[in-house]
């Protein structure tokens, strides 16, 4: 698995340094980055275009799993595919605007950055199909009835990696008269954010019901020195696990947990590659609810005026790999808690940080 996402994570920044270089050809603000494109078995081939948000796809993070699905799409489902590299915000509404006019069959806008664009360019091209990452279309201004949100429960992810970082931490500090405290740093105060912290939050004190919580925001989702600066400055307030949750910029952190030789938990893909101080990660399987959004187009069940929530039940969040250095019983227990929470055993996992 780590080796697939490194190969993917290789494509896709060649792919951003050859837009980078004026290889696309510019069709908008943005950079406009072909990706190749696989014939399906007769008809007219559809067309995906997917615009990132500042992110891009070397974010290691939702913008690079959504490629990943629209690469899965081309692969099984014969469509032809197109990136738009957003460099600035101020590109959002011309990107989509751009896709929109050359009559693409779905345009999907990657994170809740781009919801105020997408509802914008949406109302402007009503017979365009979009989707948005990260954001309920009921939540958008004037609610297009041709977007669908693709959303998350975030925080049953974020309580299980939690749940593990509030045992290691309970164990680690029994017996020593030491705080049990851990961090996080979130990148701009948003609700897939805070979701993902908020369950953080509730399941270290499920395990852990003493532990000190200390959380910031860099107000950046790019800017990894932003991101470590935060998550050193909690580590010095006595942080043993930094959870990340600010795409690109959250790279700093894990960098931080790596310079203190303390553990780090990755957000959204499984960022174990980074190396072993990576705890585990809190997946967001964006990739999955791509590929299944363009499947819905190709197969005539695309619904707008709607949203598809990805929960643990279904597959659409989890856990990545846990180190090996967990012991055993540890592992177990948090496997239990995802088995407690797809059941609905645990329920109501906070989505606001306090």
């Amino acid at each position: 698995m780590t080796a697939r996402l490194c190969g993917a994570l290789a494509c896709a920044l060649l792919l951003a340094v050859a837009a980078g270089c004026g290889g696309g050809g510019k069709k908008s603000a943005g950079t406009t980055a072909p990706v190749s494109t696989s014939t399906g078995g007769g008809g007219t081939q559809l067309k995906v275009g997917l615009v990132t948000d500042v992110g891009g796809l070397n974010d290691r993070s939702f913008n690079h799993l959504a490629y990943l699905g629209l690469q899965r799409a081309q692969t099984e489902l014969g469509v032809s595919g197109r990136v738009v590299l957003s460099r600035q915000p101020s590109d959002y509404v011309p990107n989509l605007s751009s896709l929109a006019r050359q009559h693409y069959d779905l345009v999907v806008a990657v994170g809740a950055l781009m919801a105020d664009a997408t509802d914008a360019v949406a109302t402007e091209f009503p017979k365009t199909r979009f989707a948005i990452v990260d954001f309920s279309q009921a939540a958008l201004k004037h609610s297009p009835k041709n977007v669908h949100g693709l959303v998350f429960k975030e925080q049953e992810a974020g309580y299980l990696v939690g749940y593990l970082a509030g045992l290691l931490e309970k164990d680690r500090a029994a017996g020593t008269g030491k705080a049990n405290t851990i961090g996080s740093v979130g990148g701009q105060k948003l609700p897939p954010v805070d979701h993902y912290i908020a369950g953080y939050q509730a399941g270290a004190k499920a395990a852990d019901p003493g532990i000190k919580l200390v959380n910031g925001y860099s107000q950046d989702f790019v800017d990894p020195a932003k991101c470590k600066e935060l998550a050193l400055a909690q580590i010095e307030q006595g942080s043993d696990i930094e959870f990340q949750v600010a795409g690109a910029c959250g790279v700093g952190v894990l960098d931080a947990a790596q310079t203190k030789e303390i553990w780090g938990i990755g957000a959204d893909a499984d960022q174990s590659y980074l190396g072993p101080h990576v705890l585990t990660s809190a997946l967001k399987k964006v990739d999955v609810a791509v590929f299944r959004t363009i499947r819905q187009v190709k197969d005539g069940t695309f619904r707008g005026g709607a949203d598809t929530l990805f929960d643990l039940k279904g597959g659409g969040v989890g856990i990545g790999r846990i180190s090996p250095k967990v012991p055993a019983a540890d592992r177990a227990k948090v496997m239990q808690v995802a088995k407690d929470i797809a059941s609905g055993k645990i329920a109501n996992i906070p989505e606001t940080v306090g």
